[in-house]
């Protein structure tokens, strides 16, 4: 039998007094990713035994919003070529760029 191998990625919350997110750190070994400072994460998993995504939604209280703004525009085209990997359904992640585009427009993030 084949040894596993595991991986390990490491969240770490600085909060402040009133738990509010001041800062955002992860690593990921097998990345080469070591505490790395961030501004936001969101993370889903998915719990098949009760059929739901489950999500935690962090953002520091420095984040400035037109960064939140482009961060999901870019999640949402991340998320349309994972559902395409996951898929191959074409037509529904075609919407789902389709979405993308107009989300983009309508937040004027593409020049």
């Amino acid at each position: 039998m084949a040894k596993l191998h595991t991986s390990e990625i490491t969240l770490r919350v600085g909060l402040d007094d009133n738990r509010v997110p001041e800062k955002l750190n992860w690593s990921a070994q097998d990345g080469g990713i070591n505490n790395e400072e961030a501004k936001a994460m969101l993370l889903s998993v998915w719990d098949s035994k009760n059929q739901e995504s489950l999500k935690i939604d962090l953002w520091t209280k420095d984040m400035p919003v037109d960064e939140m703004k482009i961060f999901f525009h870019q999640t949402l085209v991340s998320l349309s070529d994972t559902f395409m990997k996951a898929t191959q359904d074409e037509k529904m992640t075609a919407t789902m760029k389709d979405f993308c585009d107009y989300f983009a427009e309508k937040l004027e993030l593409k020049k």
